[in-house]
């Protein structure tokens, strides 16, 4: 669309806008009827380390909120000089899982407890166990069932537990309800009823029933809704609180709220079966959408939904690119050292492809980029670690490559269970997120990791608020009878297929032996967690 075009569109309120809380950048993105993205505005943000917790405070989430909104507003200021009044749907996404429980009179009661945090490993293996279905330790309900067994005081009071997603939803809609994907990090779902497991559902409550608490499961979860149902409108309270300068109108249609998972699902196409994405920033987590059920619960495989409901196997990660970053910055303090001034687009692009130089399996070299946790490979707490033996070949372009590789390596461990124990088939992996921006790079590394082709999209970039997006889209524009992944394909993908890189098979095999020195070093890994308290 020209100028005048998307001006007219977002005069005449019929742009969507989807807005995604990540973990380190709140990101709005607003697009014509087309589907494209036209504007954007973002907030960077931090989690804080609180008394043991992994947080983000009530001020920052709204603040974050406000000033992402705003930023938005200028951008369609500056390239069409008109204002956002009115839009044709509004899309809020955010990372998945965590614990948010509210009181009667709507008061959070403990700080939000995030995805970050693995402090539930008591509740998440009784609950497996309960359930026979593998329940993370990040999931909501072991948050919850965590809380019950620590004996916490707030609990008997709980009037609602949400996720972030839902919180903000609930806040602008007055809408207590959850998109299918985000509730599948919650809770484990039935794809026939695409709501939550009502035979699980009974399990909890008899379980917690001796406590005597005025709740059941179902009286404090959001109601569930799939992609295209109506989640509720912008609430003149709402509106407010979404633009402080009061400019955008309320009733305006809201999309579920949706995970980070889901978003990133309809942002790479990859709602249908036998499509998957991997998803690669901060943390990283790849899906497969399943053809059948995988043959038994494994600890490091979460069964989650697409927002349509199909049942989906996910690897999910804690730790990808934060030691990755941080090297790089040394990188850029050591030429600022020097007096050159550092273009760090430039930077990362050019100790990327240095990787790309590197041996096949990195020379030797282990690394493991273990900030948190990572439950993959058992671990409660981590420790950034790089270690070699004499006779190693320790060069830059292998050190890069490791830590590249490191990046991908738990997640490789989940994906070769689902591909090797399972023969689960891939007809395509897309990915997005920051691994990728650099053209060729981490595409080729996830192509090595996994041995299937990969895809990236020109697309990728805008990532899950984007994604969101569609989803809002979907629901306000959908045909009669149109499915998600059809209206995918047709309305907002058609042509448009990405960049598909192939695995090289000297690269396979070199990460297939990177990995198997990755799995013999983790007692390195645990003696750094137990020696640098």
């Amino acid at each position: 669309m020209g100028v005048e075009a998307t001006k007219n569109t977002i005069e005449s309120g019929k742009a969507v806008l989807g807005i995604e809380f990540g973990s380190t950048r709140i990101k709005a993105v607003l697009v014509d009827e087309a589907n494209a993205p036209i504007a954007s505005g973002s907030h960077e943000w931090e989690n804080q380390l609180v008394d043991g917790i992994w947080t983000y405070s009530l001020d920052a989430i709204w603040n974050g909120l406000q000033d992402c909104y705003r930023d938005m507003t200028e951008d369609v200021k500056a390239k069409y000089g008109v204002e956002v009044t009115s839009l044709a749907g509004i899309g809020f996404s955010a990372m998945m899982h965590g614990y948010m429980p509210f009181n009667a009179a709507g008061e959070l009661m403990v700080p939000f407890r995030t995805w970050r945090n693995t402090i539930t490993e008591q509740a998440s293996e009784e609950l497996t166990e309960l359930f026979q279905f593998h329940i993370p330790q990040r999931w909501t309900i072991a948050h919850l069932y965590q809380a019950i067994l620590n004996g916490e005081e707030h609990v008997k009071d709980i009037a609602f537990v949400s996720t972030l997603a839902e919180y903000i939803h609930w806040q602008l809609t007055g809408e207590k309800v959850a998109g299918v994907g985000e509730a599948s990090g919650m809770f484990p779902i039935d794809t026939a009823t695409k709501d939550y497991n009502a035979e699980m559902v009974k399990k909890f409550d008899e379980l917690v029933a001796p406590k005597g608490f005025g709740w059941k499961l179902s009286e404090i979860f959001p109601k569930v809704l799939v992609a295209g149902e109506s989640a509720g409108t912008l609430t003149a309270e709402g509106a407010k609180k979404l633009d402080v300068s009061g400019k955008l109108q309320a009733g305006i249609p809201v999309c579920p709220p949706e995970g980070d998972a889901g978003t990133g699902m309809a942002a790479t196409n990859s709602v249908a079966v036998r499509t998957g994405n991997v998803s690669a920033g901060t943390s990283v987590f790849g899906m497969i959408v399943l053809e059948k059920d995988l043959s038994k619960p494994y600890d490091a495989i979460d069964i989650v939904t697409t927002p349509a409901g199909h049942q989906v196997a996910m690897v999910h990660c804690n730790n990808c690119t934060s030691d990755l970053n941080a090297w790089v910055n040394i990188f850029k303090e050591f030429a600022e050292a020097f007096g050159v001034e550092v273009d760090m687009g430039k930077l990362f692009g050019t100790l990327y492809n240095k990787a790309l130089e590197g041996d096949a399996d990195c020379g030797g070299l282990l690394a493991y980029n273990y900030f948190s946790g990572e439950h993959i490979t058992g671990f409660n707490e981590g420790r950034p670690l790089f270690a070699r033996k004499p006779d190693s070949k320790f060069n830059l372009a292998n050190f890069m490559r490791v830590n590249l590789f490191t990046a991908l390596g738990a997640l490789k461990v989940g994906f070769d269970i689902l591909l090797k124990n399972e023969d689960v088939k891939i007809d395509k992996i897309y990915g997005h997120g920051g691994l990728f921006k650099t053209k060729g790079v981490g595409q080729g590394i996830l192509a090595a990791a996994l041995n299937s082709p990969v895809s990236v999209m020109e697309t990728a970039g805008e990532g899950g608020a984007w994604g969101i997006a569609l989803l809002a889209s979907y629901m306000v524009n959908k045909k009669e009878g149109e499915t998600l992944d059809q209206f995918l394909a047709d309305q907002v993908f058609a042509g448009s297929e990405g960049l598909e890189m192939q695995p090289k098979a000297e690269d396979v095999a070199g990460f297939d032996a990177f990995i198997e020195r990755y799995k013999a070093g983790l007692p390195i890994e645990k003696a750094a967690v137990e020696s640098l308290k």
